[in-house]
């Protein structure tokens, strides 16, 4: 009996008996279709999109170069100057009260780029550092949901503790350690929201998400304006304040995901959440032996890809060469997007237009890429659109190094904004695919940090590109172009089923290969 009984585990993968139910099967049988409120419940938790936009791109203000104007008659001062830096003490004045920018009030007009850029470098270098420690714990020790409420108190906190800086060392500082929880907010909201919905509606919470973040970008021109003549720590209080009031919607109307559950063997637990998600859309779900069996062998399954190691699932992508070549290949055209994504707003002061509306107009350039792959990922192949997106960026800002100040420049700039947030839309869609359960927070949370290593060097960029634009937008254009091109190595995901872990989506790889083995050597055999 014990024979009949293991002979199907035996025979699984090469006799294709009858196929036990993965974690996608048991969740979709027994949540059922999406229920209104479990939708509306993922959307809320894909709202936290929006303050992650707030303290990525906040500095855009409170960084800001202030204009300024003589005020001599004695004709040591002309308002056709470069710079007031060489100019007298008394010759010129701030358009606006010193306190509205940390340039302002702590002088670093004159100070060099890299001393101007240091707070905004400092923040992605947080983000950074965060995000290469902490993205394990959210697929190991702490999982989805208390890693999301972890990272955004303490970003939060972080943000409130800023706005008393006293000099532009401990601004620096407190930036670093704001944007290390932050570094997780994303990349946990995405995958938590995506896996506590059914197959059907993965798209739409994700684009949710990304929706959420452009909103957030579009509130700081309204903060800013309504705080343009007061000083720049209020943008930083109430941003802070309104993520701490979100955090606790979170904590009371938002659970983990049974599907991590069930890979970390939580069997109880991942009942109990799947049962809270079931009654919101009208069903009744017990413990059945089905309900176990599909538990126990995910268990196992995620047994053998490390154990409760914190760093067991970067170990297991290190052991697997199909694996590190998937990673280090979205992870190059990550980067080259980044520093485009993160460097692009930051640089519309060097376009010689109204700061607000550029950074209003750079925020609505979002819109599309929110919406446009939500409408097109059933249809459009993600490996070569990540392509494609990536060379109209990048030829769109190498144009704005010829193109003069003016409306064609901005016009240019946007198209390449735009073409750039719609590649980091599908780049991150697209790594939810590459990628297993087991590991896929720690692997989409590295494409994230690929993209915020991008963002380190795009102040430096920016600060330098305000006395010569040209070089900015130069290496902008080539970093999206030619780094986006490593995309072309990535494997085709569209209508794919995802894994669930390493050893499946190995055998998946597997069977890829043999087959374009035997369909070259019966292309062989037809020649001969």
């Amino acid at each position: 009996m014990a024979d009949t009984a293991t002979a199907p585990l035996i025979t699984n993968h090469r006799a294709n008996p009858a196929k036990a139910p993965s974690i996608d099967d048991t969740i979709e049988t027994y949540m059922g279709t999406t229920g209104t409120v479990q939708l509306l419940k993922a959307i809320l938790l894909a709202f936290a999109w929006a303050f992650d936009a707030q303290q990525v791109f906040i500095s855009v203000f409170t960084d800001a170069e202030p204009n300024w104007h003589c005020t001599g008659s004695d004709g040591t001062c002309s308002d056709a100057a470069a710079s007031p830096c060489a100019l007298p003490a008394g010759a010129w004045a701030w358009d606006r009260p010193a306190v509205t920018s940390v340039v302002s009030e702590w002088s670093l007009k004159c100070a060099g780029p890299v001393l101007v850029s240091l707070p905004a470098s400092s923040f992605f270098a947080g983000c950074l550092a965060g995000g290469f420690l902490l993205t394990t714990l959210a697929d190991s020790l702490l999982g989805r949901r208390k890693m999301l409420l972890a990272s955004i108190v303490s970003m939060s906190v972080a943000s409130a503790l800023t706005a008393i800086s006293p000099n532009v060392w401990a601004y620096s500082a407190l930036r670093f350690v704001s944007g290390f929880p932050r570094s997780m907010v994303g990349t946990c909201t995405m995958v938590l929201s995506t896996e506590l919905v059914g197959k059907k509606w993965r798209d739409t919470v994700c684009v949710a998400g990304f929706f959420s973040f452009t909103l957030g970008f579009l509130s700081l021109p309204a903060l800013a304006y309504a705080f343009r003549d007061a000083s720049w720590r209020n943008m930083y209080l109430w941003t802070s304040v309104s993520s701490l009031c979100y955090s606790i919607l979170i904590y009371f109307f938002v659970q983990e995901s049974p599907r991590w559950l069930l890979v970390r063997g939580r069997k109880q637990d991942a009942i109990e959440a799947l049962q809270q998600i079931a009654s919101l859309n009208g069903n009744n779900i017990t413990s059945s032996f089905s309900m176990l069996h599909a538990c126990t062998m995910q268990e196992d399954a995620a047994g053998s890809s490390g154990g409760d190691s914190v760093f067991a699932t970067l170990h297991s992508m290190w052991q697997r060469p199909w694996a590190l070549r998937r990673l280090a290949a979205i992870m190059t055209a990550s980067f080259g997007v980044g520093t485009v994504y993160y460097g692009m707003p930051l640089n519309v002061g060097n376009l010689g237009s109204n700061l607000y509306l550029s950074v209003m107009y750079n925020a609505l350039a979002e819109l599309p890429s929110s919406i446009l792959p939500w409408l097109l990922m059933g249809r459009m192949n993600r490996r070569s659109s990540v392509v494609g997106l990536t060379t109209v960026a990048g030829l769109c800002s190498l144009a704005c190094i010829v193109i003069p100040q003016g409306a064609a420049r901005m016009a240019a700039e946007l198209v390449s904004f735009s073409a750039t947030c719609t590649a980091s839309t599908v780049i991150l869609m697209y790594s939810i695919e590459l990628f297993p359960t087991s590991v896929r927070n720690s692997a989409v949370g590295l494409v994230r940090q690929a993209v915020v290593l991008g963002g380190v060097a795009a102040p430096v960029l920016v600060a330098l590109g305000r006395g010569k634009s040209f070089l900015s937008f130069s290496v902008f254009g080539l970093a999206i172009g030619c780094l986006g091109m490593f995309a072309a190595f990535l494997p085709e995901t569209r209508g794919k089923s995802m894994s669930d872990t390493m050893d499946e989506e190995e055998q998946k790889e597997a069977a890829v290969a043999n087959g374009a083995v035997h369909h070259r050597d019966s292309s062989n055999s037809d020649l001969v």
